[in-house]
């Protein structure tokens, strides 16, 4: 009532009270059945009308019980009408405010059905204003901790052994090519094929570390070589286990539902150089003859997304040089040290290490597979799903790199369950090919193999057992969730984070 009396509802009224007094009457008329204007009234109880909505309600009755002149003046009456009747009958003191059970919206049964998109936007304003505060804290106190050879060095010419052996990783495809033609026209018997495929794969990987183990090169060079070598040999890996599979369709005739329509009926098994370098470029790591493609390129987005890229990737290069290397040199082994004091490098190098971290995650997997995916005009985006809501290690694990998600599940796990492996063990053979993985990408630049990253990914077992057992003992519930924050982001990277750093100037120390 306030709300109309404030915008001169009531002044507006009084000037054609007769009007407005035999308007009230015939909606006040009737009283075995509830005229319009008391059912919206109800329905404004319950949150689903309004004011104009009454008004609008009331105006479209008086045009249905009028003479029917269409004019301003009778529009007018009819207005004033429906603004008397919103005052005088919205929210009248005799109809209930109390009507049914509510939970309060941040009730622990009511929390997660609630848009939180407030909140959100209020984390995103803090977030800004404090850590705005701490670089400008650290600034003054420090000064500008960014070294000018932080992108571009001249000691980074010693690194070519490892540019040309990444040009080299090529001809591992062509070479995986060259047998799926042989074994499409029944040159080569297929064990031999099986043979040549272990052995290319293979080598695919041990050249790399073999370069980079015979070199003194930096640790992004070496990070990046290794992650080129393993996600050359997991496609390759895919590319012959998928035409080995078709194969096998194309001489049994089997119908399998599910398969693509380009695969459906006759199973046609083609090996074309064209459809395995579209698969080499393609960001998935699952091989397949066809693959949903956009209709065209959208260049403003692409280039929208560059410069988003290129703004993130300086922020994640800010914060390691001005914030997280100041940390790591000042700080201890946190294994040989005071625990007390390793305990407070470990939580001070944490939230760094987190925005790092995601920073990483978001330019990697929004930023540049979505990029590479519309220059390819490859239609499925799905390189992750909602892995910040796991409540359990084991659901973050299969949300979280879709990409190798599904090529741990198609070329590993279920392979194991046909071949009478227990789920249990075929789960722990994931973990295990993701630990010695994990291992490569990050002892092998650093050339040392203290393991920690293969623990730290074992690990991941335990946790899997204990947050699926909090999950199904208090349901509902997001306790897995925060273990599974705390225990990998604010606990196991920023240990790992220091271990290999102070085991890496410990060899430095040693060979020089």
């Amino acid at each position: 009532m306030a709300i109309y009396q404030s915008v001169g509802a009531t002044a507006t009224v009084q000037g054609d009270s007769g009007a407005n007094s035999s308007t009230v009457r015939r909606r006040r008329g009737g009283a075995t059945s509830a005229t319009p204007l008391e059912k919206v009234e109800l329905d404004a109880f319950e949150g689903e009308s309004s004011s104009e909505e009454l008004a609008k309600d009331s105006s479209s009755d008086d045009n249905n019980n009028g003479n029917g002149v269409d004019d301003a003046s009778k529009g007018n009456r009819q207005q004033n009408a429906a603004d008397f009747s919103a005052v005088n009958f919205d929210y009248r003191p005799s109809f209930p405010a109390h009507r049914r059970i509510r939970d309060s919206p941040l009730s622990s049964g009511n929390i997660f059905k609630q848009s939180h998109a407030g909140l959100f936007n209020l984390c995103i304003v803090v977030l800004v204003a404090v850590n705005s505060r701490l670089i400008i804290e650290n600034l003054m106190k420090y000064g500008w901790l960014i070294k000018t050879d932080f992108w571009f060095s001249s000691t980074s010419l010693s690194d070519w052994p490892l540019f040309m052996c990444c040009l080299t990783l090529l001809l591992f495809p062509v070479a995986s090519f060259i047998v799926e033609k042989l074994a499409q026209h029944k040159c080569i018997p297929e064990p031999v094929v099986v043979i040549l495929h272990i052995i290319i794969t293979s080598t695919s990987l041990l050249y790399p570390i073999f370069v980079i183990l015979r070199s003194d090169s930096a640790f992004l060079s070496g990070v990046t070589l290794m992650l080129f070598a393993c996600i050359v040999w997991l496609k390759l890996v895919s590319y012959g286990h998928t035409n080995y599979d078709l194969r096998a369709l194309a001489k049994s005739n089997e119908k399998v539902e599910g398969l693509p329509s380009t695969l459906s009926m006759d199973y046609p098994y083609d090996v074309s150089i064209r459809r395995l370098a579209y698969f080499m470029l393609a960001p998935t790591l699952c091989y397949q003859p066809s693959c949903p493609r956009t209709p065209s390129i959208r260049k403003g987005w692409v280039f929208r997304q560059l410069v988003t890229l290129i703004i993130f990737t300086g922020l994640m290069g800010f914060i390691i040089e001005q914030y997280i290397n100041p940390i790591v040199q000042n700080s201890q082994h946190p294994l040989k040290g005071n625990l007390l004091y390793a305990i407070e490098r470990v939580l001070k190098l944490s939230v760094p290490n987190l925005y790092v971290w995601l920073c990483m995650f978001y330019c990697f997997f929004h930023l540049w597979l979505n990029i590479l995916a519309e220059l390819l005009r490859f239609g499925d985006r799905e390189f992750y799903k909602d892995w910040w809501n796991a409540k359990t290690v084991d659901e973050y694990w299969r949300l979280w790199n879709m990409p190798v998600h599904k090529w741990m599940i198609r070329h590993l796990y279920f392979p194991c369950i046909r071949h009478g492996v227990p789920k249990g063990v075929a789960l722990l053979i994931a973990f295990l090919v993701s630990a010695l993985f994990h291992e490569l990408c990050i002892a092998v630049p650093c050339h040392i193999f203290k393991l920690w990253a293969f623990i730290g990914i074992m690990m991941q077992v335990p946790l899997v057992l204990i947050t699926n057992y909090l999950q199904n003992k208090f349901r509902s519930s997001m306790v897995g969730n925060m273990i599974f924050w705390f225990i990998f982001c604010i606990l196991g990277q920023p240990m790992c984070v220091l271990l290999y750093y102070h085991d890496l100037m410990s060899r430095k120390v040693k060979t020089e």
